[in-house]
């Protein structure tokens, strides 16, 4: 499902109009980002946790080269489902 599929499932499920459905799911993604930004976490009961997380530093290689090569720790998003989520 891309987001305008997600726009007019959202239109559909809700009785809202396509454009107030786009704002609303705009906004959502806003907030979130913001959120996830200042290291927060949302928690989103039957549906799941989103947060973030830092990948440690690592060694890695090239694998065109076959060099050794150092991979920098960066922060990353993670999703946990909730336990029920596929009932």
């Amino acid at each position: 499902m891309n987001k305008a599929e997600f726009i007019d499932a959202i239109a559909a499920k809700a009785g809202m109009t396509k454009v107030d459905s786009r704002k609303a799911l705009d906004a959502i993604i806003e907030v979130a980002k913001e959120e996830l930004k200042n290291d927060g976490k949302i928690s989103l009961v039957g549906f799941g946790t989103i947060g973030t997380t830092v990948r440690p530093a690592r060694k890695g290689h090239n694998p065109k080269t076959g060099k050794s090569i150092k991979i920098a720790a960066k922060k990353v998003v993670k999703f946990k489902p909730a336990a029920n989520i596929l009932k």
